[in-house]
């Protein structure tokens, strides 16, 4: 680094329709407001390679994929992000916010498909050297506002994982639970109830120490 401090890594995680891109988004804001430099990004996808996996991966019939290539598929699309989108912003004093990051792995293939947390961890130790990010933002919302917002912003366009069953979204919602109480350094429960601002204060208050 040249005479810059590093940036920050922070990442948004939840099931499927707690309103993590919309709060990502207002985030990186509120966080431009304060005079940081942000970088705004996402997985699967944030650098051209990753972004082509993506396709492959969001794509087509749910089971298109069994759970070992799709979690082969992210730990490829995450090292190419990795090495060429996000240490670069850290190393140049940025702050990277990411919508989703390889505790979503775990969560799907690891916990939800049954591969395991040690196996996700294995793919991300090879392809992105185990980098983590600095603050996990966890959203929670009951279980049948998330389904019902889903429902009513994607009615038609969902993508492989959100066709997928009710039961399968509730154990991806268990095992971030999970690991969140496992992790209380990195991670932070945000409750998405709520109006968007107020739940966008939530999370910054979540980040006071980091600012």
């Amino acid at each position: 680094m040249s005479g810059s401090a590093r940036g920050r890594f922070i990442s948004l995680e939840g099931g499927e329709g707690v309103g993590k891109s919309t709060q990502a988004r207002a985030l990186a804001a509120a966080l431009r407001g304060r005079g940081l430099e942000v970088v705004e990004t996402r997985e699967p996808g944030g650098s051209a390679g990753a972004e082509a996996i993506r396709a492959l991966l969001l794509e087509g019939g749910a089971d298109r994929w069994g759970a070992r290539a799709e979690a082969l598929l992210f730990a490829a699309a995450r090292s190419d992000h990795v090495y060429k989108t996000i240490l670069p912003a850290l190393e140049a004093g940025k702050w990277v916010l990411c919508d989703r990051f390889v505790d979503s792995s775990i969560a799907y293939q690891g916990g939800a498909d049954g591969l395991g947390a040690d196996a996700i961890r294995a793919l991300h130790e090879v392809g992105s050297a185990g980098l983590l990010p600095d603050r996990t933002l966890l959203l929670e919302m009951d279980t049948f506002q998330a389904a019902f917002r889903e429902f009513a912003r994607d009615q038609g366009q969902l993508d492989r994982f959100g066709k997928r069953s009710g039961d399968y979204h509730g154990s991806v919602v268990q095992s971030f639970h999970e690991m969140a109480l496992a992790d209380p350094i990195r991670f932070r429960i945000i409750d998405a109830d709520g109006e968007q601002e107020v739940v966008t204060q939530r999370l910054l208050n979540a980040l006071g120490d980091l600012l």
